[in-house]
């Protein structure tokens, strides 16, 4: 949408001056319907823009008169496009959306006109789905207010809008449910009966006995809260005798009046709540008995938003819970479940419904592993289920059994749905229904859960043993559905999802061997396809997040364990490369302990005692897909993190890999590699530990700031714009590092808006601080430019001056805000008393180079310095640089320089006050598109465009090029 740039009289800018004068002529090129314009969105740009004019306050009408003729005039031209048409009923009920607006239009008989739907008719236009829509919208952007309500009604348009609710157009009959919806939602009185003791059944029988106070949204008055009961009447009828399908093809109809439905019962007022319910319930009931397949869920929606809605005495609760427990008894076991999940999705506190749903949900994970879900001994045989009430865990459930499920419906429930998984299509789908839902079952009250939650876990795991095949038809439930989920990897991967997020069920972690025996036996399984593996992992990286004691697991598991995730990292296939290093990468991030009382370490040494974890990683840098590659550096950043945190010394292997990755940043063809290395940096540089070993130190540090420094020059020349990003966080770090302690620097490179102006006038209180600190002030400035020259020796001033002229907006942003950063610290004052005080830390210089960002930093600063008056410039060098030489003229820009063969050396606070940083801030923080994506470029357009569509002159296949946005 365009920016809301407010067209009233008061407050008009430049822009809209501008925008305001071409309207006429645009209006005139819209008019004519055989002028070209520019693409096909420019119509709906700009009735965006009308629209966030309106929002605003704005009064077109007022500001453009024009528009009105522009309405009249295509109105009567039914030659006009019917895009053009279809725009102009919007922008026409937009006009109208204000009561000053609709009387204005009325008064010249343009809206009678307009919304005439006989005239479009006789046109031959309604056909057109684009008018339709338009038709529809502009109503909508009307109905704002008791005068377009009125108009609504007393121009008949309640029945066209309902027959278009069956419109051959999808889109049209979308819109006109919405508008539907936004009748009765909008203009519906809010009533305080139910408070006032009023009789039910005179609210019932009528909306006009209502008192005028009880009407209170502003839609509604006492001359149109009959026309709006008569609405109401016309709608709820349509939707009672609409709702249930005679045939097959009314489908979409009762499909798009449930959805319709659902909205207003979720949002409706307590009496028109109650009006629809009352009057669709029957129908509703109608619907849950037919059994329609495609309409369950949408039919539950429904029936879920009154339930829900239910907060007061007047709603009908018995006949809402009523539809809810038909919905989850009926017959059709596909759709039981997913009517299930639905109402278990919603949460409700509704034991009984809850357990009920709970029962429907885990009946197909009973069945086909065997395992006593249900509360029953069942091993997989129908009729042992049929004799088991008496077996029942405790009295209490066979009670609760009794009395909410009927034995017969139990039954039927068993008897269908093993009929249904019998069938290989329907089975995986519902299978996968169950097992989705099952980490949120296992967290639900003890008191409506039919087994332990443990009990869950170990069904998962049978299935998941089913599946691979390792199970055997009799250990498990009934073999004809077995057969159906064997070698099913949507039956896999669901099981997987669903065990890992079952690893934070009560109870679950007695269970961590048999999960990793399971997941073991999937890495090991040949046939396992990649993602089957990668979920393999994950679930094995959760399970390891949660386990307090890992003496559970064997050493058997342990040997396995390594075997296969070695014999992994060289499948054949790189997606399963990338899971494994991926998985060693978040192993290492894990910590755990050996024994409850042990030391902690992480996952990595635990499970493959260290012995695979950084070779296989090493290799994997080798590795020719470059996903991969990223993937070992980022696992490797993770697995040596422990040891950077804890000052280890480097081994040679660890420097062997260093000098990998370096190789990788400057030589590496692909980006993901480059971009993990620069983070890997990032992370050694952040993890490095303060009290490491004198012993250690020295080398850990100079190969560390080697790397550092080689990083910031390659990584700051890379190609790829989120390298470059990555180095400047590195930079950053470095800043953070040289100037922290210090009372001027602002942590972070978001927090320069907080900071003082540059140039600000410098309180007393500052300046008593800065001149009558005598050593301290000193020493404080000497530290400072130490800080300030290592940071040039590091690279860092080279990086981010290289950033700041860089093509890439995300790159040029975040290093302005740090050179904004470094100059507010290092140079904080303006030129004057306090300079001398700043001699040390002004004499810092650095290199630029004569070529690239070094050049184009060099010509801005020249074209900065030729502005400047030359007696200021001259004072100002001989204080920061103390120098004796004055350089001609004809060098402006680059005094206080000593000029090399192809490089410059410059003050760097001096290039820091003269790069307008926060000028370029300002451009930068912008959009890329801010200037053209505007009111003015598009009216622009499509001036432009017309006149080369009209123009003789242009040359045939000459392209008109416009903004795109």
């Amino acid at each position: 949408m365009y920016p809301e740039v407010s067209l009233t009289h008061t407050h008009v800018s430049t822009m809209d001056t501008e925008c305001v004068s071409l309207l006429p002529s645009v209006c005139e090129v819209l008019a004519d319907s055989g002028r070209s314009l520019p693409d096909d969105t420019s119509l709906e740009k700009l009735l965006d823009w009308f629209t966030g004019l309106t929002k605003a306050g704005g009064s077109l009408l007022k500001a453009c008169p024009c528009l009105l003729e522009f309405i009249s005039t295509v109105g009567h031209n039914t030659a006009s496009d019917p895009g053009v048409l279809s725009f102009t009923l919007k922008l026409t009920g937009l006009m109208a959306a204000t009561e000053d607006g609709f009387k204005m239009l009325q008064e010249c008989s343009v809206l009678d006109q307009v919304f005439n739907l006989r005239h479009w008719q006789d046109a031959g236009l309604w056909e057109d789905p684009c008018l339709r829509i338009g038709w529809i919208q502009g109503l909508k952007n009307l109905l704002q207010h008791p005068k377009a309500l009125s108009f609504f009604v007393q121009s008949d348009f309640i029945e066209p809008l309902l027959q278009l609710q069956t419109d051959t157009s999808l889109f049209v009959a979308s819109a006109a449910n919405q508008m539907l919806a936004h009748i009765l939602l909008f203009c519906q009185p809010v009533s305080s009966a139910g408070c006032n003791g009023i009789d039910k059944k005179e609210e019932d029988d009528g909306r006009t006995h209502a008192s005028i106070t009880d009407l209170e949204h502003p839609a509604v008055t006492m001359e149109t809260s009959a026309e709006y009961t008569a609405v109401v009447a016309a709608i709820t009828e349509y939707l009672k005798e609409s709702l249930v399908p005679k045939e097959n093809t009314q489908l979409h109809q009762s499909l798009q009046i449930l959805k319709l439905l659902a909205l207003l019962l979720a949002q409706a007022g307590a009496p028109l709540r109650d009006k629809l319910l009352q009057t669709v319930a029957d129908s509703l009931e109608e619907l849950v008995t037919a059994g329609c397949s495609q309409l369950t869920l949408p039919l539950m929606d429904v029936i879920l938003a009154a339930y829900s809605s239910g907060t007061d005495e007047r709603v009908p609760d018995q006949r809402v819970t009523r539809l809810l427990s038909s919905m989850l008894n009926i017959n059709k076991p596909s759709d039981l479940i997913r009517a299930a999940a639905a109402f278990l999705h919603r949460s409700h506190h509704d034991t009984v419904h809850t357990a009920r749903a709970v029962r429907i949900l885990l009946l197909p994970l009973n069945i086909t592993t065997g395992q006593t879900l249900l509360g029953t001994n069942t091993t997989g045989k129908t009729h042992t289920y049929k004799n088991s009430y008496n077996c029942l865990h405790s009295l209490l459930f066979s009670i609760f059994i009794t009395k909410y499920i009927s034995v017969p419906a139990a039954d039927e429930n068993w008897f269908s749905m093993e009929e249904q998984l019998k069938s290989k299509t329907s089975c995986v789908s519902v299978i996968c229904v169950c097992l989705t839902n099952t980490p949120q079952i296992t967290l639900k009250p003890s008191g409506v859960l039919p087994c332990p939650p443990v009990l869950i876990v170990t069904a998962v795991l049978s299935l998941l043993s089913i599946c691979s095949g390792v199970s055997s038809s009799s250990s498990a439930g009934c073999s004809e559905v077995c057969r159906n989920v064997i070698g099913s990897g949507k039956v896999q991967k669901c099981a997987l999802e669903a065990l890992t997020a079952l690893s934070c069920s009560p109870g679950a972690k007695e269970k961590i061997s048999e999960v990793f025996t399971v997941l073991i036996k999937y890495l090991e399984n040949p046939d396992s396809d990649p993602t089957v593996l990668h979920k393999s992992y994950q679930a094995l990286v959760k399970w390891m997040s949660v386990c307090t004691d890992l003496s559970v697991i064997t050493d058997q598991l342990r040997r396995d364990l390594v075997e296969v995730v070695k014999k992994r990292a060289c499948d054949m296939r790189w997606e399963v490369r990338d899971s494994t290093v991926e998985f060693l990468g978040h192993l290492a991030g894990v910590r755990v302990c050996l024994k409850s009382a042990e030391e902690v370490c992480d996952a990595s040494e635990a499970l493959l005692s260290g012995c695979c974890t950084t070779p296989l990683l090493k290799e994997a840098l080798q590795d020719t897909e470059s996903y991969v590659r990223a993937s070992a550096i980022s696992a490797l950043a993770k697995a040596l993190a422990h040891s950077w945190q804890q000052g280890a010394a480097l081994t040679p292997e660890e420097t062997e890999i260093v000098s990998r990755l370096l190789e990788i940043l400057s030589q590496d063809t692909e980006g993901f590699a480059r971009r993990a290395v620069v983070r890997y940096f990032i992370s050694w540089f952040s993890s490095r530990s303060s009290h490491s070993p004198a012993s250690s130190s020295a080398s850990f540090t100079s190969l560390l700031m080697q790397c550092v420094r080689s990083t910031l020059s390659q990584g700051s020349a890379d190609l790829d714009w989120e390298v470059k990003v990555h180095t400047l966080e590195l930079a950053e770090l470095l800043l953070d590092e040289a100037f922290s302690g210090h009372q001027g620097y602002r942590k972070g490179s978001d927090t320069h808006h907080a900071l003082p102006h540059p140039y600000g006038v410098v309180s007393d209180q500052a300046y008593m601080l800065h001149t009558h600190t005598g050593a301290h002030t000193e020493g404080m400035e000497s530290d400072l430019a130490g800080a300030l020259n290592n940071l040039v020796k590091q690279g860092v001033i080279s990086a981010l001056l290289s950033g700041l002229v860089d093509c890439d907006r995300p790159v040029g942003l975040k290093a302005c805000r740090l050179l904004i950063t470094l100059r507010e610290t290092v140079c904080p004052l303006s030129l004057g008393a306090l300079d001398a005080a700043m001699a040390t830390v002004a004499r810092v210089s650095c290199e630029l180079p004569g070529q690239g960002w070094g050049q184009e930093i060099r010509q801005f600063l020249g074209m900065k310095k030729s502005d400047r008056a030359r007696e200021a410039d001259i004072a100002a060098q001989r204080s920061f640089n103390g120098a004796d030489e004055v350089h001609s003229e004809g060098e402006a820009g680059k005094e206080g320089a000593k000029v090399a063969a192809d490089s410059v050396t410059v003050s760097v606070c001096e290039v820091l006050r003269s790069l307008g940083l926060d000028e370029r801030l300002d451009v930068l923080s912008q959009s890329s598109d801010h200037i053209h994506n505007s009111p003015l470029s598009l009216l622009q357009d499509i001036l432009t465009a017309s006149a080369a569509h009209t123009n003789p002159g242009t040359r045939p296949g000459q392209e008109v090029i416009v903004d795109c946005y």
